[in-house]
């Protein structure tokens, strides 16, 4: 795989950071659950998140954007092949809108 594949940027340049990859994974576990190094390391090169963000910074830096918003998210799924999920990822993200309001009035 050519190390430019993105639009000039490496593709660490257009992906996720991996602190943020390592947290999302640590997040998504029981508590009790270890993940060696390696196998985050393995899960954040191979993982479709990568896959899905870098689509996302593609769609966004094309309208010369440079903050990736909820629309390039979900025009990388349908670029993708992943159209059939855009309507339960979207309705995800208005329940984190939801979510996110509760919490902020509540503190």
């Amino acid at each position: 795989m050519d190390p430019m594949d993105i639009i000039g940027k490496t593709k660490e340049d257009a992906s996720l950071p991996k602190a943020t990859m390592t947290k999302i994974i640590k997040e998504m576990l029981h508590p009790d659950v270890r993940v060696a190094r390696d196998t985050q390391d393995l899960l954040i090169d191979c993982c479709f998140i990568n896959l899905v963000s870098s689509k996302s910074n593609e769609v966004c830096s094309k309208e010369d954007r440079k903050t990736i918003a909820p629309e390039h998210v979900l025009k990388a799924l349908q670029v993708l092949g992943f159209g059939e999920y855009i309507e339960d990822v979207y309705a995800a993200y208005e329940q984190h809108k939801l979510e996110t309001m509760v919490l902020v009035f509540q503190t």
